[in-house]
Order: C-alpha cells, then structure tokens, then sequence
C-alpha cells in the first residue's frame, strides 16, 4: 500500500473508503475523524439498526487500528473491562490479564446497560489512557479512542451516564434514520449479497496507517486561532449557563472541547485558521451532552440542541 505523504489526503480517502460499507452517515464519519484527530471519545446515540456498529468497525479497517468490542450488559464487572488478575498455577503467582481496553479503538457497545460501577472502570481509562491494577499503572496503545454507543429510546434495564462521565466525551453524536434513497441503497446492497461481517468484500482496505494520524494531529496543533474568536467561544459556553431551562451549563473542559473540534474541522475542511461559522458548526455535537436540562424545561419538550441554538442565535458573531 502506497501510503499518502500529506495527511489531509489520507484522512480524505479515509471517508471515501468508509462510505463502501456505510451508506450515508458522513456527518458521523466526519466526527469520527475529529473524534481521532483530538485524542477524544465519541458517544453515539441512534436507534438499533443504523450502523453503528458497522461505523466504527468499517474506520479501524480503513486506518489500519486494532478495535475491541464490549458489549456493556448489567452483570458485566469492572475486571472485564480493564483487566484483572489472575492466579497462574505455573509460575505460582498472581498475573494480569488484559483487558479488552487494550485496543486502538473500542466499541462500547450499549454502554447505559452497564452498572455505575463498571461505567466507572472507563472513566480512567478515558481520562489517563491507563489502566491502575495492584499499585501498576499500565499505559494503552497510542491511538487510544472510545466509541461508546447507547440506545435514544429504550430506558429499561438502563443506567444514564453521569455527568462526569458524559463531560469525558469529546462529542456526541446523533446517528440519524437513513433517507429513502440512502435505505434504498442499503437494501440493494444487501440484495447483491453485502455481508457487514466481511468488510474485505466490498473492496474496503486500508488507506491510512497510525502513522498518517500522528502526522495529521501535529498539523491540527498548528490550526491558528484568532483572539476573537476565542472570546466567542467563551461566551457561548458562558450563556449557557445562564439559560433559565439550563441546571447545568458547559464546563470550561466544553470550552476546550469546542476550540479542539473546530480546529480538526477548520483543517479537514482545507484551512489552518478558525472561522465563527466552525464554531457554529461544531458547537452541538461539542456541547449537547455538556447540558443538563431543568426538570419543567423537560417536560416541556425543550432539547439542549434547541438552547444551542438559541444560544448562538444571541451571542454575537465576531467579524
């Protein structure tokens, strides 16, 4: 494979190479990228049958990164996340094993079924890109990103992430309903024999490397930033504190959330400077799951993508 020496034309190829075996959906392949592109973790929310899955999966073949999956389940322990040890009769002694977080990218899959506790085993794991067992601290692989999903509608049987954890998620992501041509084309793909199962039959390879990631990061670092524009994200995050349906607003980690987001997508889009429109762009998928509404403004129907919105239609827009 002949890999490419500028990294925005890896990372280019790999959202065309995603896209044959995942059919629409680019928003989320976007955030995706910048998910890996920030060092962050993405949480995903979609209705079961939208690909979630299949998403993830199809971007570790296309950048060549080993990926894990848990399937998060009510009975599942701390140890099967992380690791744990174990007695080894041989060596009589006590060894760790690890656990399925020693990966490039980790599928969390249905991570609200899980008990607080085991939710808990990923905050360090999230945070400090390590695992601390019997008084050893051991790092994971670099590129390390959690992909962590959960169902919008099915509350049975689930335990909502608290707000510590939820503010350890660079973004979230709403994975929608494909439209009628993108189901169409889903079905026909699956009608000329499309099996998810095997991504190496639609021809999807490996177009970038770890390598083109490390490259493609130190070029977003260099991502310039205007004073004003700063100050712009500063008072969005600051009105959304102040928004009367708001208990909670973002959190300076938001703040830097959204500047570190807008930067990836300034570069992925062509330019090495921020625009108030980035921000604007990048301010949902940011700062959504940052919010948390008040209990009257719930039961009126109001979402915090809404209180964005009316956030930035009121703060000023730099020039």
């Amino acid at each position: 494979m002949t890999v490419p020496n500028d990294p925005r034309e890896a990372l280019g190829r790999l959202r065309t190479e995603v896209a044959k075996a995942v059919v629409g959906q680019e928003g989320v392949v976007a955030g995706l990228v910048i998910a890996l592109l920030c060092r962050g973790h993405v949480l995903l929310e979609g209705v079961p049958g939208v690909a979630k899955t299949l998403l993830v999966r199809s971007v570790a073949a296309a950048l060549e990164l080993e990926m894990k999956r848990i399937q998060f389940t009510p009975d599942l322990m701390p140890g099967d996340v992380t690791g744990s040890l174990i007695y080894d009769p041989r060596s009589v002694e006590f060894i760790f094993r690890h656990g399925p977080v020693f990966t490039n990218l980790l599928l969390a899959d249905e991570i609200n079924r899980t008990s607080p506790k085991t939710q808990s085993a990923l905050l360090e794991v999230m945070e400090e890109r390590q695992v601390s067992s019997d008084g050893v601290t051991r790092p994971l692989p670099e590129p390390f990103v959690v992909a962590a999903t959960q169902n919008p509608i099915e509350h049975e049987g689930t335990y909502p992430l608290p707000e510590a954890q939820l503010d350890r998620f660079l973004l979230k992501l709403t994975v929608p309903l494909p439209s009628r041509d993108e189901e169409l084309g889903v079905l026909r793909a699956h009608h000329n024999g499309f099996d998810p199962r095997d991504l190496a039959a639609v021809g999807l390879k490996a177009v970038a490397t770890a390598a083109d990631l490390a490259a493609a990061r130190e070029a977003v670092g260099k991502v310039i930033v205007a004073e004003e524009v700063l100050a712009y994200i500063v008072d969005i995050c600051r009105a959304t504190r102040a928004m009367p349906s708001i208990e909670l607003g973002a959190s300076p980690r938001g703040a830097t959330s959204l500047l570190q987001t807008a930067k990836a997508w300034a570069w992925i889009t062509g330019r090495d400077y921020v625009t108030p429109d980035d921000i604007k762009i990048m301010a949902r998928p940011a700062l959504r799951h940052r919010l948390r509404l008040r209990p009257e403004a719930e039961l009126e129907g109001v979402t915090t993508d809404a209180v964005l919105d009316s956030v930035l239609a009121t703060v000023p827009t730099p020039r």
